[in-house]
């Protein structure tokens, strides 16, 4: 009976430690589109300063792609516009900002046909316009800035990979773009009407993943991130080689790459700290901004709460 009470007690007791063992964490499946904004998580992967076994890049064609890949639990965490990530949290899909990838000074761009001078020249004109948010807020932005509204133009909802095509056979006269694709429009002849240095910090991209990530993956995340930051280093330390590199990827040569970025601002750790954590975070303070502008315009229901969708933690884990 005592022997029997004893292995009794010793299977309770392996139960118990079994409990207490901690799921192995899987690899962080990240989306991207194909933005130079993105390329620096490419890089970190190039230069091994994460684990392969713990983030693995996903890119996709387009950012709509990367929206329909995370709503269908295909990837965990993605490069994302805060417009767009607005329109997942309003949905209930839970994202959660780990890091702010890069605030865009000039990268998004409105293009039109050659002698278009401005927004006004595109009245009554086809606007190609990805069907992701962001190009739909842009383009609402741009006319808002020149006293227009939607119906001065005719939306032709295209992919951001299809439009420099269809505008060099004359199936649209303009479209909402940025790098690469803004090189090959003016490349193509197109003028830049408009350009995000006229919605100072209302474009913001980040790196989100879903809120159960946070708990259930905080060592992928750390790595993903102490990656990212390598990556930034790197293009500090040798920017000509880091564009070198990046450019191969966007099919653009190491001084167009370099020339690209001067439309980006890409946060430090610091930086990154004040923006998403702290009392008041400068995120929350630009994102109400953007959110009342998204909800005024029709491209977002209200009743988001900003704090809500921010994580400092991982970061500020990284920063100990």
């Amino acid at each position: 009976m005592k022997r029997y009470l004893s292995v009794l007690a010793c299977a309770a007791l392996l139960l118990s430690l079994v409990g207490c063992v901690r799921e192995p964490e899987t690899a962080l499946r990240i989306g991207t589109n194909v933005w130079i904004g993105s390329e620096p998580l490419y890089l970190a992967r190039e230069l091994n300063r994460f684990d392969p076994a713990a983030v693995q890049l996903v890119e996709y064609p387009s950012a709509s792609e990367v929206l329909r890949a995370f709503r269908n639990q295909a990837i965990d965490g993605m490069v994302i516009s805060m417009d767009e990530l607005f329109g997942l949290a309003v949905d209930g899909f839970q994202p959660k900002i780990i890091l702010v990838v890069d605030v865009s000074h000039g990268a998004d761009v409105v293009v039109g046909r050659r002698g278009m001078r401005t927004m006004r020249d595109l009245k009554g004109k086809s606007v190609a316009v990805e069907s992701s948010a962001l190009g739909a807020f842009v383009l609402s932005r741009a006319l808002a800035v020149n006293g227009m509204q939607a119906s001065d133009v005719n939306v032709v909802h295209m992919e951001s990979n299809e439009q420099p095509s269809a505008f060099e056979k004359g199936l649209v006269d303009a479209a909402v773009t940025f790098d690469p694709y803004r090189a090959q429009f003016l490349r193509a002849g197109a003028s830049t009407l408009f350009d995000s240095t006229q919605i100072p910090g209302e474009i913001v991209d980040l790196l989100a993943v879903r809120a159960t990530v946070v708990e259930k993956q905080p060592k992928a995340i750390q790595s993903l991130l102490a990656g990212w930051f390598g990556a930034i280093d790197y293009m500090k330390s040798d920017p000509k080689d880091a564009a070198r590199r990046m450019g191969i990827r966007q099919q653009t040569t190491g001084e167009q790459f370099l020339e690209a970025e001067q439309g980006l601002h890409v946060p430090s750790r610091e930086e990154n700290l004040k923006m998403l954590g702290g009392a008041t975070p400068e995120l929350s303070v630009t994102g109400r901004r953007l959110l009342a502008l998204m909800v005024d315009a029709k491209l977002l229901r209200p009743g988001l709460d900003i704090e809500g969708v921010l994580a400092p933690g991982p970061l500020a884990e990284l920063l100990k």
